[in-house]
């Protein structure tokens, strides 16, 4: 089993509006409402691709308890840690006509060092019946920077192989927990390693590979359309992707996670993996909610991704 942990879990709304601008009262006629948040739309991926999964995490109120009834709807086993207030709602606007999107993102419930220590419980049990355990997203309000470092630490002894997909300080803190895989982007790869926000693909390179000889197995960084540069075992790759007319963008890293853990699981190559990864991601921005994917899609782009070791 694959376990997911989505601390800031939220509900996920996708509204479409052609001509989308500020101050107007719109009628949306195409909306989609799904459960959400990254270590959710991973699971959702983890599903579509036939493996056995659960997803945990923080739910509050009655927005968590919608939450997990998307879960059930979709067949994806829940074991969430239920706490005080009211799980966030995150809108997504797109303008198809524009190839604009908005995103507007709660802040979600403040959780307590009761609702902490029952999730370091939590984690330790699911830990114990998985293969691999994915922390995604942002820390809710009431959680030390550090939370991320210390559950891949409770996963790690568990058994289970932790991933780490966050950004900003908690992905500063947990990667000195030596996670088995990160996903961050050129820039927040740059920031991890000493370096500026704008780091250019030459400034990458090296940055994985200093990552790499902490004790990170894996680290692979999200370049957008350009595709990633990944380092898997010491060697490091270049992923290249085909043009694509993507509908909605959201959750394609999400998407790439999935695939990578899935491919780790299943004792794919390193550029098989990555070609996995990589079609998950690019099938996501295909389909206009977040952490969607089209098996066909997936297995029509993994003939067209290419993945060319460069040291």
């Amino acid at each position: 089993m694959i376990t997911t942990v989505t601390l800031n879990a939220a509900i996920d709304k996708t509204y479409l509006v052609p001509g989308f601008a500020l101050d107007k009262l719109y009628r949306v006629e195409q909306m989609t409402a799904t459960a959400g948040g990254k270590g959710i739309n991973v699971a959702r991926v983890i599903h579509a691709l036939g493996e056995e999964v659960t997803a945990s995490g923080f739910a509050a109120g009655f927005h968590g308890q919608m939450i997990l009834h998307k879960l059930g709807e979709e067949g994806i086993p829940a074991d969430f840690v239920l706490v005080e207030g009211e799980s966030r709602v995150c809108l997504n606007i797109l303008d198809p006509g524009r190839g604009t999107q908005t995103e507007l993102l709660e802040q979600g419930p403040s959780v307590s060092p009761d609702d902490i220590d029952a999730m370091r419980d939590k984690v330790t049990a699911l830990a114990a019946r998985s293969s691999h355990i994915v922390f995604s997203g942002s820390l809710p309000r009431g959680c030390a920077p550090t939370l991320y470092a210390e559950l891949i630490e409770i996963a790690r002894r568990a058994g289970a192989l932790p991933i780490l997909d966050t950004s900003g300080t908690a992905l500063e803190e947990g990667v000195k927990s030596t996670p088995a895989l990160i996903k961050p982007n050129e820039h927040e790869v740059s920031r991890l390693t000493g370096g500026g926000a704008d780091a250019s693909e030459d400034e990458v390179v090296p940055a994985i590979r200093q990552l790499m000889a902490s004790g990170i197995g894996r680290v692979v960084v999200s370049l957008g359309a350009r595709g990633a540069l990944a380092g898997v075992g010491g060697a490091l790759y270049r992923v290249s992707l085909p043009a694509v007319k993507g509908i909605n963008p959201v959750g394609s890293g999400d998407s790439m996670v999935a695939g990578l853990v899935v491919a780790d699981k299943r004792g794919l190559s390193a550029e098989d993996g990555l070609i996995l990864g990589a079609a998950c991601g690019t099938a996501n921005a295909l389909m206009p909610s977040a952490g969607q994917v089209r098996l066909d899609d997936v297995e029509s782009l993994r003939n067209q991704i290419q993945v060319e070791r460069i040291g």
